[in-house]
């Protein structure tokens, strides 16, 4: 590579390139298409973003056509590889500009009427500037999808469709993912041309560098679980992962109000405030970050030391990509899964994915029984059980039981001895007796014949009403045809 971006990265402190970065970059430089997949945490960003610089060195931008087009799937991953397109940039005369949503329109249009020769975006905030007719793509030569599996769970693929298409035929395209599904590769045959596949590990893989643990508990002591664990655990910095957005608020307003230094971060936040957040997350201001999946791709945080999956993902890949947020760069790194009941289910297709077994922890006052409740808590429940309903309550439900039983049995005999008597066959007895009767009658009004109905009465020559038992409703009698009377 050139001597600038060689001084970049030596400043940057590395001196040797990880296995992704020794395969795919001669590649790249070559101008050959690449399908790469590896873990996370290996650096595929740089295996992009170095033959890149290398390769638009020579070139000039223009306004509001850039040469290369690089798609993340979140804003978090988008600013992270503008941050590492700086780093190894430094010492290039390469222009680049930021796409994603939460900022301000304006700014981002001064530095596309400029002149960009890198554009990192998002697919929904290009598309908007695409509609606006601030950006044209008719000059891309570099079109890079970044994190491609993830872009198919959030729904991007028909956005990444459609930017295709506004993209020069006679393109270099680079496709990058951790994971690469069936789904995957029929996308990746639609957007590269005779790539050059290069797989560092085995799919779905995790870094031999990280322990990870489960920990059965009971789904309502997981707080508990947790707080227990980050306590037990020298942790300098953790990432927390939840499932649902409205989890994360409420985890890190349990953990704050327990004295535990932590900040929510998750995709309905303000994108001011989700910078900030993460910016003091990095620099080690805040010490735990409760997030959503947002956090779970290509989030580099420099000595994070655990990862906590208070929500065991449903998705096995997820949980992949959340547990190499940690022991990135050949550090080493733990990871514990909070597992409870009903998601072991989940923890099988987790273990079936990575091919490996995952050891259960124990920890000390939180170990499950059958009921899904700690052992220590075991006689309490039993009370528990006493105050809902005891031996003497147990003893008048029981009782009442019987009484139910027999009360039906009784019934039965009833409805026998009500079957052998004899039965009405005819309608008419039947209304002589009602008529006989000094009851009064609820209903008269169905023995006259209806004339607003606009219904025809039935044919004395159908059969009659036949009715069952001693008593026929009323509801069931036929009315009867009278003759009229002169």
């Amino acid at each position: 590579m050139s001597e600038p971006v060689l001084k970049a990265v030596a400043d940057a402190g590395y001196n040797k390139p990880t296995p992704i970065q020794a395969q795919a970059i001669p590649i790249v430089l070559m101008g050959r298409d690449v399908l790469g997949t590896a873990q996370t945490g290996t650096g595929k960003t740089a295996g992009f973003t170095l033959p890149l610089i290398d390769i638009l060195a020579g070139g000039r931008a223009r306004a509001r056509m850039p040469r290369a087009l690089i798609l993340e799937p979140t804003r978090e991953l988008a600013d992270q590889v503008a941050q590492s397109f700086d780093k190894y940039g430094k010492n290039s005369p390469l222009s680049m500009a930021l796409l994603i949503g939460g900022v301000n329109y304006t700014d981002q249009e001064k530095l596309l009427d400029r002149g960009v020769d890198v554009l990192i975006a998002t697919p929904g905030r290009l598309i908007d500037h695409f509609e606006r007719g601030r950006v044209m793509l008719t000059g891309v030569q570099i079109f890079v999808i970044d994190e491609a599996d993830r872009m198919l769970d959030m729904g991007f693929m028909p956005d990444i469709e459609r930017i295709a298409k506004m993209l020069p035929p006679l393109r270099q395209t680079l496709f990058f993912s951790a994971t690469m599904a069936p789904e995957m590769r029929r996308l990746a045959d639609k957007f590269l041309s005779n790539p050059k596949e290069i797989e560092v590990a085995r799919q779905a893989t995790t870094a031999e560098s990280i322990a990870q643990f489960a920990i059965n508990v009971p789904h309502k002591l997981k707080r508990e679980a947790l707080r227990t664990l980050i306590r037990s655990e020298d942790v300098k910095n953790a990432i927390i992962f939840c499932n649902r957005k409205r989890d994360v608020d409420m985890l890190a307003k349990s953990l704050i109000k327990h004295g535990f230094d932590a900040q929510p971060l998750h995709g309905d936040m303000d994108q001011s405030v989700r910078t900030a957040t993460l910016e003091k997350f990095k620099k080690g201001e805040i010490g735990l970050l409760v997030a959503s999946d947002v956090a779970a791709r290509g989030l580099d945080v420099q000595g994070l030391t655990h990862v906590f999956n208070f929500d065991v993902p449903t998705h096995p890949e997820d949980y992949v990509h959340r547990i190499g947020r940690t022991g990135r760069a050949g550090m080493n790194g733990r990871a514990f899964t909070l597992v409870s009941g009903e998601d072991g289910k989940y923890l099988a297709q987790i273990k079936s994915l990575i091919a490996r077994d995952i050891p259960v922890m124990e920890l000390h006052g939180f170990a499950v029984d059958a009921g899904d409740l700690p052992v220590e808590e075991a006689p309490e429940r039993d009370s528990r059980r006493g105050r809902r309903g005891g031996s003497k309550e147990r003893g008048e439900r029981k009782e009442r039981g019987s009484r139910k039983r027999g009360s039906a049995a009784a019934d039965g005999k009833a409805a026998e001895k009500a079957a052998e008597a004899p039965r009405p066959t005819r309608l008419e007895p039947v209304r002589a007796e009602h008529a006989q009767s000094d009851q009064p009658r609820e209903r008269v009004a169905h023995e006259q014949p209806r004339q607003d109905t606009g219904r025809r009465l039935r044919d004395d020559r159908e059969p009659p009403v036949v009715g069952m038992g001693d008593h026929v409703p009323d509801f069931l009698l036929r009315p009867v045809r009278r003759a009229a009377t002169s």
